[in-house]
């Protein structure tokens, strides 16, 4: 089992073969008290997990939005758009088969952002990104993130996963940035400066 912090810098994942992130928060009313509180509350707030891979510094592939499945092959899945926060547990998870990975790809970046319009990070509360070893069947959670409240960015890179040889590394980034609401190439751009 492995244990993460952003000090340590990047773990080995020898012995990990499949690997989850997960995302969660609370929806909140934030300032607005009364009926367009309860509102807020009630319709909640889309925040979006989307993991980049990456060949040498080169977006290639984007499991999220709306791709589940971007290698075709089932080993970078996506668990599907929660656009409100509502429930209990990760609201997204996306999934990594290492050794399923095509061998073009060096580098796979994990980032959450309030990235539709409307969207925002203030209108979520308690923002959480979780890292769990899945090899074996059974999740073990081996990192806990959590953002700053403080920040006004609308995007947050989680963490990257690195090719090593033939096995893989994993490094907490936990970095906030301004990401321009639906606009694909911003993400792109945001992902390859991690």
């Amino acid at each position: 089992m492995i244990t993460l912090t952003k000090e340590d810098g990047p773990a080995d994942l020898d012995g990990v073969t499949h690997m989850s992130i997960g995302v969660s928060w609370d929806p909140t009313a934030g300032s607005s008290g009364g009926v367009m509180g309860k509102f807020r509350r009630k319709k909640g707030t889309d925040l979006d997990l989307i993991a980049i891979a990456m060949h040498n510094g080169d977006p290639v592939r984007l499991a999220g939005l709306d791709s589940l499945d971007p290698m075709g092959n089932g080993s970078l899945i996506h668990s599907g758009d929660n656009q409100t926060g509502h429930g209990d547990g990760d609201d997204e998870t996306v999934t990594v088969e290492f050794a399923r990975i095509p061998a073009h790809v060096t580098s796979i970046v994990f980032i959450a952002t309030a990235y539709k319009k409307g969207s925002s990070f203030q209108q979520a509360r308690n923002i959480s990104f979780k890292v769990y070893d899945a090899t074996g069947g059974s999740s073990q959670q081996v990192a806990d993130i959590w953002p700053s409240l403080l920040t006004s960015d609308n995007g947050c890179a989680v963490a990257k996963a690195m090719r090593a040889g033939d096995s893989w590394k994993l490094e907490v980034i936990n970095q906030t940035g301004k990401i321009k609401q639906g606009d694909e190439h911003a993400l792109m751009r945001f992902a390859a400066s991690k």
